[in-house]
């Protein structure tokens, strides 16, 4: 039962508004931390975030909220490669400056992953192992890159292969960076993307890399796919956009992962 004068300080409206400002500025928050924080029942906490919620202003979880819904659906390359395109382009870029001379590396699927195609200029040779098509496609022009397409079962919305003959391929090679792009990205849950085969494939390749590399937008924290690839102790580097929530560059870097922030 609610407190009298639970919901006279704050008034309501401001209640919501400073409830909506922590959410930007934590990324997420609990029934619990609200309560103490206003000084009101955990009962109208969650009548104040069931209203925000109908408002399509957050999203509620087991006993916290966030500000977007975690869960991801698949949708085909068309259109995934429209949605951040600045940002995409600054982060394929920085992506590219870690390859070295004589690498071998694996780049995974995904639309980031053709804007760091485009950005490679290798010095010298340079090897290069993928289960994207795009990737290939624009890659194969380059004589200085020799350029292993793996194979497989191939999906229509990503233009990749997935699937067991691909894995198999994987388990002759040692390489010396993996980038890969991911769906979403949980601090608690992981990484993870819409498709099971392309979990199972993508945890190949940090099997078969010495480095991991993530690039991945602002727009992936937060979220998850239905599929996990790995935690993130596995990672090693994370390449994202100046748009990310600070509270999760720090969860990052708690974590033991090298965070590079670009600018779009």
């Amino acid at each position: 039962m609610n407190k009298p004068g639970d919901e006279a300080i704050p008034s309501l409206p401001e209640r919501h508004n400073r409830i909506l400002a922590l959410l930007q500025q934590n990324g997420s928050i609990t029934v619990t931390q609200l309560a103490e924080q206003f000084k009101v029942s955990e009962v109208t906490i969650r009548k104040d975030l069931s209203y925000l919620e109908q408002q399509k202003k957050l999203y509620r979880t087991h006993g916290s909220a966030i500000l977007i819904s975690p869960y991801i659906s698949d949708r085909h390359v068309n259109e995934k490669e429209k949605r951040n395109v600045a940002e995409k382009r600054a982060i394929g870029a920085a992506a590219a400056r870690l390859i070295e001379p004589g690498d071998s590396i694996i780049i995974a699927s995904g639309t980031t992953m053709a804007f760091l195609a485009r950005e490679i200029k290798p010095e010298g040779r340079l090897t290069v192992i993928t289960a994207a098509v795009p990737v290939t496609q624009i890659l194969s022009q380059n004589p200085d890159i020799d350029v292993l397409q793996l194979g497989g079962i191939t999906r229509s919305s990503s233009v990749s292969v997935v699937g067991p003959f691909a894995e198999q391929m994987l388990r002759n090679f040692n390489c010396s960076k993996l980038f890969v792009g991911v769906d979403g990205i949980d601090t608690e849950f992981g990484l993870t993307t819409t498709n099971m085969l392309e979990a199972s494939l993508n945890a190949a390749m940090i099997n078969a890399a010495q480095k991991v590399v993530v690039l991945a937008d602002s727009s992936k924290f937060g979220r998850r796919g239905f599929s996990k690839i790995c935690d993130l102790e596995a990672v090693d580097r994370v390449i994202t956009d100046s748009g990310v929530q600070p509270v999760y560059l720090e969860r990052l870097r708690e974590c033991g992962v090298e965070v590079t922030v670009v600018e779009a």
